[in-house]
């Protein structure tokens, strides 16, 4: 009987709380190793302090505490997270500290990055300044034209996410209904066919000079170059469901709007999310080069209009900002299809 009960709780078990119970017990030094690996962190960050703190410079550089202040918010906000990663531990949680130990050698290495690029270009000038600024210059930069840059930085978001929505949700629609419909595939596959190679930047100039407003050249740029991959991540997905799903679901009387938003859909949602995000890399790419070329506002101006003024640390200001930016709304992303798919990958709510 006892057996049977404990058989029964193993089955109840999540497959977190089975991974605990498979985790090896670490030896001392593994334990040793781990506590050096979360403080290398701090080490990495004391290196880059005393290497910009102590070697001479080798330019000008006005305003010199602004970088230093940076690295020590960096520092503090990593002590912020270790604390909190303690404190989850202490509950019983594994989750943040084994993410934490496994990020920490990067978070070393960003800090190491940080204090190789200053010793290139502000300390011994390889890099030549001001082509290539120090971090200095660009933390300065940024601080000096924020409210120019948060601006920008506004007008690209909504630029990208309008036409990013409007290509995916027209591509949602055109690859279900193409994925579900042969009909329908007759017609629109050989328009795919034709457009597909094309690369989205190529239709720049053209809709610049076509458009009634930049703007709307803009997005609709973005929009087709999402509506693509969109629509055939999805049609593909559609089209690839296993024939005996639709079967049954007929035996036991679905009808056609049932067959698609509850069999069809959900088991092309892999292929639908991976779509979105190749939607999302192509809006980006896209939205950058229409800023550059037409648009009148954005980080892309921002970025053309700074080179034009040979202003190249706001140049590379604006440039961490769109590469922080991008690696957010990715992220996002993946947090979304992690949760929509955690059916497929064992992770429970």
């Amino acid at each position: 009987m006892a057996n049977a009960t404990d058989t029964k709780d193993l089955q109840n078990l999540t497959r977190k709380q089975l991974l605990e119970l498979e985790r090896k017990k670490k030896t001392k030094l593994q334990l040793w190793a781990d506590l050096i690996i979360f403080f290398l962190p701090f080490l990495g960050g004391l290196v880059a302090v005393l290497e910009y703190k102590l070697i001479p410079d080798n330019s000008r550089n006005a305003n010199p505490f602004v970088y230093e202040y940076f690295l020590y918010i960096l520092m503090a906000a990593y002590a912020v997270y270790s604390v909190v990663s303690m404190i989850t531990l202490n509950k019983g949680n594994r989750d943040m500290i084994d993410k934490q130990r496994y990020r920490a050698p990067l978070f070393t290495a960003l800090f190491l990055l940080f204090a190789g690029y200053d010793y290139l270009t502000l300390k011994t000038g390889i890099l030549t300044q001001p082509f290539v600024p120090c971090l200095n210059f660009i933390a300065n930069a940024f601080w000096r034209e924020r409210e120019t840059i948060l601006e920008c930085t506004i007008h690209t978001l909504y630029l990208l996410f309008l036409g990013y929505f409007i290509g995916c949700i027209l591509g949602l629609i055109t690859g279900i209904t193409c994925g579900y419909s042969k009909r329908c595939r007759y017609w629109v596959d050989p328009i795919i066919k034709f457009l597909g190679p094309i690369p989205t930047s190529t239709w720049i100039p053209i809709i610049m000079v076509v458009a009634s407003s930049l703007f709307g050249g803009a997005v609709f740029i973005i929009a087709l170059g999402s509506w693509f991959a969109t629509t055939v991540a999805s049609m593909t997905g559609i089209a690839h469901v296993d024939k005996d799903y639709f079967e049954a679901a007929r035996t036991l009387g679905a009808t056609n709007r049932q067959l698609v938003f509850q069999v069809a859909i959900p088991h092309a949602m892999p292929n639908i999310f991976a779509g979105l995000t190749q939607a999302m890399s192509s809006s980006c790419t896209a939205i950058m080069i229409a800023e550059m070329l037409g648009v009148k506002s954005g980080l892309g101006w921002y970025m053309n209009w700074s080179k034009s003024w040979a202003a190249y640390d706001s140049m590379f200001a604006a440039l961490f900002v769109i590469c922080i930016i991008f690696t957010v709304v990715t992220k996002s992303l993946e947090a979304v299809k992690r949760h929509m798919l955690r059916w497929q990958i064992g992770v429970e709510k």
